[in-house]
């Protein structure tokens, strides 16, 4: 849930006999609320036309066809229909000079160069640095139902102490113990914070990363529930603890109500952007939300709406593997050929394109999340729970899961939960301006003070 993609289409260049020769790689510096997007072009000449790439090096995404461009008086000129986008800058020399970038009706300035360009240096001022007001242990523990171990970092607030124990369950994807993404280390910060108001914190490597054995790859949320089992279960034998509670973000929000639903060990749970819908529908909110944030055009979202309810509800359906890859290859395929565009703009062949999605659709993973639907489990919840949303939040949108976790917890007669949404957050809860995924990196602040409050206000008083 947590990768993005700049998307653009194929550009053929057309240009006008010109005594300059624009041939060769332009670099140029997006900036756009707070967020700094390299962007090179790539253009070659053939006769008298030209082709050009495009790469978003900052987003993985290189090799990326372009629509159309036109050179005259001195003037280049590049559109991106599909994403609305219009690039229109002077050449002078080694330089366009006077560049415009548009998009969506809002225009930003972006010269292109013949040398690359750096992005200015982001801090990140929230990170804490040794030596901390606390203990920190470096510490390893086994999941015996799957027979791996699992590295961690336990931070305890000092010596002599009996205190509430938080452990911090990771979002989506293999990650380590900080949760570490996008330039952030979220959980460091989160851990930092809890331990320096009196809770102590057990974050671990997911299985297979870090310092932990297992296998990712073939894991589903109900086996990462299995390792938050084992991290209780390491937690019960040390004498500083007094309560154990979970606090997990995203995915994670997901898996501490799993294990917080059948485990007595559980003395409260804390949902970070966690999800109340099943997996088919947040991923069919979050892509719309994502496409139009990233500019693609209100077909692309309808067409892109319609193929994900296809495949999503063939994953859904299916109880075979085998036969479940030769029907999403059968829809993906006959969706390729109907909306050529959808192809076009990921700059990848046709067949290139649909095994990426075969395989991605369907892994273990991926099938499980689409067919879970978190509110049963959570209205078995009866332990305190917290449940924290950001506002701008475009992966876990606020307004569709506030409803389904607030009517699963009223099922639960839970007398002690509390959903928020908090303003201005997006996913990650750093204050945002738009909440897309592409501002995360370049944002300095790492987690949100006043989401940092809730938590640590929110665990102390429960007794």
């Amino acid at each position: 849930m947590k990768k993005v993609t700049l998307t653009l289409a194929i550009l053929v260049t057309s240009l006008s006999a010109y005594a300059q020769d624009i041939t060769g790689d332009w670099y140029g510096l997006l900036k756009v609320q707070g967020l700094q997007l390299r962007l090179v072009f790539h253009i070659t000449g053939i006769g008298d036309s030209l082709k050009a790439s495009l790469d978003s090096p900052d987003q993985n995404a290189l090799g990326i066809p372009v629509t159309s461009t036109s050179l005259e008086n001195d003037v280049l000129k590049m559109t991106v229909t599909n994403l609305a986008i219009e690039y229109t800058g002077t050449l002078d020399k080694d330089s366009i000079v006077g560049g415009t970038f548009k998009q969506g009706g809002q225009s930003f300035p972006m010269n292109l160069s013949r040398a690359p360009v750096e992005k200015g240096v982001t801090t990140r001022p929230q990170e804490p640095k040794k030596p901390y007001p606390y203990r920190e242990e470096e510490v390893i523990f086994t999941n015996t139902k799957d027979k791996i171990t699992l590295a961690g970092t336990l931070t305890l607030p000092k010596e002599g102490g009996r205190y509430p124990a938080a452990i911090l369950i990771t979002g989506s994807g293999p990650q380590n113990r900080d949760e570490e993404l996008m330039g952030h280390k979220p959980f460091l910060v989160l851990a930092d914070h809890l331990t320096r108001n009196g809770i102590a914190v057990l974050r671990f490597d997911d299985r297979g990363a870090g310092g932990s054995t297992g296998t990712f790859a073939t894991a589903t949320s109900a086996d990462f529930a299995t390792d938050v089992e084992a991290a209780i279960e390491f937690l019960k034998s040390r004498e500083e603890i007094i309560r154990i509670g979970l606090v997990g973000h995203s995915e994670g929000g997901l898996i501490a109500p799993m294990v917080g639903s059948r485990s007595t060990d559980v003395n409260f749970v804390v949902m970070l952007a966690g999800p109340g819908v099943r997996g088919k529908e947040l991923l069919i909110q979050q892509a719309e939300l994502i496409g139009r944030a990233m500019g693609m055009s209100e077909e692309l979202v309808r067409n892109a709406h319609a193929i994900n309810e296809g495949v999503f509800d063939l994953v859904l359906k299916s109880e075979r593997p085998d036969s479940l890859r030769s029907q999403l290859t059968s829809s993906l395929r006959k969706a390729a050929r109907e909306n050529p565009q959808m192809v076009a703009q990921t700059g990848m062949p046709e067949e290139t394109f649909i095994t990426a999605q075969v395989n991605q659709l369907s892994s273990p993973w991926m099938t499980w999340f689409i067919r879970y639907d978190p509110a049963p489990t959570l209205a078995k919840v009866t332990c305190p729970l917290l449940a924290l949303l950001g506002e701008k939040d475009l992966q876990v949108p606020a307004s569709s899961n506030l409803k389904a976790i607030q009517g699963a917890l009223q099922k639960s007669g839970n007398k002690n939960a509390t959903v928020k949404v908090l303003p201005n957050l997006n996913h990650l809860f750093q204050e945002a301006q738009t909440g897309s995924p592409a501002e995360y990196a370049t944002i300095e602040q790492t987690f949100s003070p006043l989401a940092l409050n809730e938590i640590s206000e929110w665990i102390l008083m429960q007794k």
